[in-house]
């Protein structure tokens, strides 16, 4: 059953988004402040790991909706009560 596991694991990767979304926060620091020293490297490589983290954020977000989305239809199926086809042959 996935409720039963379904908080923990959504925190979990809430707590992840969390953090990467920090990092790439840090990544725009550092680049302003290679930008102000005249260096042009550091600005390229922090915007293809913030890319990467981007990429890495879609994809757990993508996760975490679909978990969430199976985890409600299993709820709903599990409330409704189930009809029973009457196999009425004439």
């Amino acid at each position: 059953m996935l409720s039963g596991q379904g908080s923990t694991l959504l925190s979990g990767v809430n707590a992840i988004i969390g953090i990467l979304s920090a990092i790439q926060l840090w990544l725009v620091a550092a680049s302003l402040e290679a930008l102000y020293s005249n260096d042009l490297v550091t600005p390229q490589v922090a915007l293809v790991a913030s890319v990467v983290l981007a990429l890495v954020n879609a994809l757990l977000c993508r996760h975490a909706l679909s978990f969430d989305r199976r985890r409600q239809d299993e709820r709903r199926r599990a409330s409704s009560p189930r009809r029973v086809r009457s196999g009425g042959a004439s």
